[in-house]
C-alpha cells in the first residue's frame, strides 16, 4: 500500500513539473520610479538586491524557481508583492498614492517587516539582509522623496481624497 502511495505521489510530482507559470521578466521601465525620482547608487543597489525581485517587473529567479510547486509559491509571492508596491509602475499611480507608498516604505523598513524573512532566510538571498545603517539609508531616501513631493506639488494632491458621505437611507 505504501509503495503505491509513493509511486502515485512521484507521478504527481513529475506531472506538475509540466505546469509552468509566467515569469516576471518584462522589465518595462516606462513608469519606473527612477524616471521621476532621484535614487542614489547606494540606495538603488539596496533596492535591487532587497526589494526588486518582488516589487518590480523584473525578477531574478533562483534555480529552484523551475521546480513545482515552489515556482507556484514564488509566482504568488511576486504577484502579491507587486500588488502592494511595484517600482516599475510607480509613476503611473496618483501622487497621493506615491506619497503614501513612500510612507509605507519607511514604516515597513523601519519595523523590519521588509524584506520578508521568507526571502532572506536560509542564506538564499543573504545580500538582501539589511543592516540598520542600510535601513536608515532607504528610509532617509524615502523621506527626501516625500519632501520633494511636498515642495513641488499642492498639499491636497498628496493626501487621499475624501470620500463622499454615504447617502442617507430613506
Amino acid at each position: 500500500m505504501l509503495k503505491k502511495i509513493l509511486i502515485g505521489l512521484g507521478i504527481v510530482l513529475i506531472a506538475i513539473q509540466f505546469i509552468r507559470t509566467d515569469k516576471n521578466e518584462s522589465n518595462d521601465l516606462t513608469y519606473d520610479i527612477s524616471t521621476k525620482y532621484m535614487i542614489p547608487n547606494d540606495v538603488n543597489h539596496l533596492l535591487q538586491v532587497s526589494c526588486n525581485d518582488c516589487h518590480s517587473n523584473k525578477t531574478e529567479y533562483p534555480w529552484y524557481s523551475n521546480v513545482q510547486p515552489v515556482a507556484w509559491w514564488l509566482d504568488h509571492h511576486v504577484d502579491d508583492g507587486k500588488k502592494h508596491l511595484n517600482f516599475s509602475e510607480f509613476t503611473k499611480i496618483p501622487l497621493f498614492v506615491q506619497n503614501h507608498k513612500f510612507e509605507e516604505i519607511i514604516e515597513m523598513v523601519d519595523d523590519k517587516e521588509m524584506p520578508l524573512p521568507s526571502y532572506t532566510n536560509f542564506g538564499l538571498h543573504s545580500e538582501a539582509n539589511l543592516s540598520d545603517e542600510q535601513r536608515k539609508m532607504i528610509t532617509d531616501w524615502a523621506k527626501i522623496q516625500m519632501d520633494y513631493l511636498k515642495n513641488n506639488y499642492p498639499a491636497d494632491s498628496l493626501v487621499f481624497p475624501k470620500r463622499d458621505a454615504a447617502p442617507p437611507k430613506g
